[in-house]
Order: structure tokens, then sequence, then C-alpha cells
């Protein structure tokens, strides 16, 4: 990671309610981790772009690291 990555925070694309993103947000709190989640259910801009970053996926979360690494799913890890 470059070192003014570590100041931007990690991007959560997600849904209300979504089990697997709370998981993720309770994992980063730990970690000291900063992130910003989008609803991707409430800004249809936000869906436009979690689809143009993830391949047409509709699957939430969808992560971008800092370093702009995208990752669909988290499975607790």
């Amino acid at each position: 990671m470059k070192k003014d990555d570590a100041t931007k925070p990690v991007e959560i694309y997600s849904k209300e309610g979504c089990p697997y993103t709370r998981a993720l947000k309770r994992k980063l709190d730990h970690d000291g981790v900063t992130y910003v989640v989008y609803d991707v259910q409430k800004d249809a801009a936000k869906m436009y772009e979690m689809l143009l970053l993830n391949g047409g996926q509709g699957k939430v979360p969808t992560i971008v690291w800092p370093d702009k690494r995208v990752e669909v799913g988290f499975n607790g890890t």
C-alpha cells in the first residue's frame, strides 16, 4: 500500500440490512480502519458505480480498498 493510500477510507457498497456488511464493518472497526458505506438501494448513481466496479454483479458488499482493489463479498477474514 502506498503511503497516501493509508489515509483513504475503504469504500463499501451495500444494501440496508446486509449481514455481511455488518460483519465487515465490525472487523474494520476492530482493526481501526476508516470506511464509508454507500447504500446502493437509495442511491442509483452508487448502484451504477458499483456495477461498473464489480463487473455487473449485484452482490454486496462490494469493497474498494484504498489501493483500488475491488472485492465482492465478505467471508469474515
